[in-house]
């Protein structure tokens, strides 16, 4: 049985805004171990689920499709936002 960590996204460090910050994404547990590629030297393994993202707008929704689902899920809490509050001429000490 496939386990979903539901989860909401972090701010990317390379931008400014919280584009998309607001939505819940389920993503699948790994149920197998990654091996390298005898060939290439990737890692990789057989199992398909990795590669599947859901996207849900809300919390709820993400539970709901779960339960609909039959799948087993956790939910990852979001971190606490911290503001770094300084002034310009802190700079300069």
């Amino acid at each position: 049985m496939a386990t979903a960590r539901i989860f909401q996204r972090p701010k990317n460090a390379m931008q400014s805004g919280k584009y998309r910050t607001d939505r819940w994404q389920l993503e699948f547990e790994p149920t197998e171990a990654k091996k390298p590629d005898p060939l290439t030297g990737w890692a990789g393994s057989g199992d398909t689920r990795e590669q599947v993202r859901l996207t849900f707008a809300t919390l709820e929704e993400a539970i709901a499709y779960c339960q609909r689902e039959g799948l087993d899920h956790h939910v990852v809490p979001t971190p606490q936002k911290t503001l770094k509050l300084q002034s310009y001429a802190d700079n300069f000490r």
